[in-house]
């Protein structure tokens, strides 16, 4: 069974730490090993999995995202969304975590992220648990 975690960014690039949500649908779940696959249903956002306890690593990777793609770089796309799409398929549409005793299998330091690139907007995320 596929569920959906709503996703609500205030600014155009963010990443909204979604850890604690992704945790909660595992709980609900009851599966106590396995895999939890994050799939991201949208061509200007995406999924990662980095560092969650000093909060200027997510602004770095933003700012370093916005230097490197910039929004306003003559790209023929008519939108004016381009450096989004780019962003997004740069890091990616999915993701997934090991699932063990019940608890998402991650580092120390490490969180889960939904990266928006052209918001602010109301997004969803796919996660799809699976026990092994």
């Amino acid at each position: 069974m596929i569920r959906y975690i709503n996703v609500k960014s205030k600014s155009r690039t963010e990443l909204v730490n979604i850890t604690n949500l992704i945790q909660n649908e595992l709980s609900e779940s009851g599966v106590e090993s396995g895999i939890c696959y994050l799939y991201v249903p949208h061509t200007t956002a995406a999924v990662t999995i980095n560092e969650g306890a000093d909060p200027s690593v997510q602004r770095d990777v933003l700012a370093t995202l916005n230097k490197l793609i910039p929004k306003d770089a003559g790209y023929a796309h008519l939108e004016g969304n381009s450096d989004a799409h780019i962003k997004s398929s740069a890091i990616g549409a999915s993701d997934f975590v090991l699932v063990e005793d019940g608890k998402l299998v991650l580092g120390t330091w490490q969180s889960i992220y939904f990266c928006e690139f052209d918001g602010p907007r109301h997004r969803r995320l796919a996660v799809k648990i699976v026990e092994c």
